[in-house]
């Protein structure tokens, strides 16, 4: 009795968020991936099949979530310019990074603790990419093994870092990835210290569940039933590294052969700084609105690290994507690419591979409408004219 109570203030908590908005609201929530008409329709299938906790753990931005509707927000000041008479008979989606073509320009971002959503999410979610012809960066805190995850995949991944405050332990996780066949790593740069999860919190209230029955207790917790981890001392090491500076990025350069890119640049300053110190590829990120609470999007910050630039390495983009005339505007503001993070885990929440599949295919679907109706006909044909920026 107490969980039913617990469950319907949980739900009724959910449904006056304004932050999930835009979900699935005239009939009950998907029952299969086919049904979903677009992305958003998953979040409400996920929210039913994910324990509260671990939906508020992947809701939740920071402090009072502006920066993660402000992900949002940004799109809406950005209008296509559409073009008439033009045929469009054939339209090309694809693109090429770092030596992979990729069938449209989207990728899987780094998920850490994906197990919290479905057993088998890095392996649903690489098996996904792989069947769409498109990229999964694996995250640090992955929850399965790099290797177990490369072999689903079929194909290298990327893989994203985060930097301990132990060089010895870093080192050992950048020569693991490296080993395994990651071509290319995204070292993220947007999380010097804690941050305070509001939402989760929040969430949380509504699970009564155990919390030790997911969650190792203990300030060594963020390394327990992590894989990338296994086999090395972390006794004693922060898992955030607040002293990283360009040094670093020098350092960590000079001991791989992978792509370097950092994930979380969002100022023309620091974008000339990471050409200045070798990097070879730029993500312009806030982590989905989860790492600092700047209140602007990521969409507003790309023009300026595009114009820092210049054209002389990619320059890709995460956060608030939810349609594919987001990713068009992306492209057409000067984004190599474009990421992915909470709709393709809801996919995978609900539905697991299939899931996933379906939210890549309805986005490239709509991405490929957005492109016939203003007369772009590849991706090398995105320029700013395509699109109309209403003043930030």
């Amino acid at each position: 009795m107490d969980h039913d109570l617990n469950r319907r203030r949980f739900l009724q908590f959910v449904a006056g968020s304004p932050l999930l908005a835009g979900a699935q609201t005239l009939s009950e929530p998907i029952r299969t991936p086919a049904e979903a008409l677009n992305v958003m329709d998953f979040e409400a299938a996920a929210r039913n099949a994910i324990p509260a906790a671990h939906f508020g753990y992947l809701a939740t931005g920071v402090e009072d979530d502006r920066t993660l509707q402000a992900n949002r927000d940004a799109y809406a000041r950005v209008q296509l310019r559409p073009r008439r008479l033009v045929n469009v008979s054939h339209v090309d989606t694809s693109t090429e990074l770092f030596g992979s073509k990729w069938d449209f320009p989207l990728g899987l971002s780094p998920v850490g603790n994906m197990k919290a959503f479905h057993p088998d999410a890095e392996l649903c979610a690489a098996r996904a990419a792989t069947a769409r012809h498109t990229h999964q960066i694996l995250s640090t805190v992955s929850t399965t093994p790099i290797e177990q995850v490369m072999k689903a995949a079929g194909t290298p991944l990327w893989y994203q870092l985060y930097a301990t405050a132990s060089w010895q332990v870093t080192e050992k996780l950048v020569k693991r990835a490296e080993a395994a066949g990651c071509p290319v790593m995204a070292l993220t740069v947007d999380l010097p210290a804690g941050r305070n999860l509001e939402t989760l919190e929040r969430f949380k209230r509504f699970d009564k569940r155990p919390c030790a029955t997911c969650h190792t207790p203990g300030p060594e917790a963020i390394f327990r039933r992590k894989p990338m981890f296994d086999g090395i001392d972390t006794k004693g090491v922060t898992f955030l590294h607040d002293t990283a500076d360009w040094a670093f990025v020098d350092r960590l350069r000079g001991i791989t052969k992978m792509k370097l890119l950092l994930k979380g640049i969002s100022t023309r300053e620091d974008a000339t700084l990471a050409l200045q110190h070798g990097v070879d590829g730029l993500i312009v990120s806030n982590h989905g609105g989860r790492a600092e609470e700047s209140g602007r999007g990521t969409l507003e910050s790309l023009p300026e690290v595009v114009a820092a630039v210049g054209g002389r390495v990619p320059v890709l983009l995460d956060g608030g994507i939810r349609r594919g005339t987001d990713i068009f505007k992306a492209l057409a503001l000067g984004a190599s690419a474009v990421c992915i993070g909470r709709p393709y885990v809801w996919g995978v929440g609900a539905f697991g591979q299939a899931g996933v599949e379906r939210v890549l295919e309805i986005l490239q679907a709509e991405l490929v409408v957005a492109m016939k109706q203003c007369g772009i006909r590849s991706i090398r044909e995105f320029t700013p004219a395509a699109v109309h920026v209403r003043p930030w």
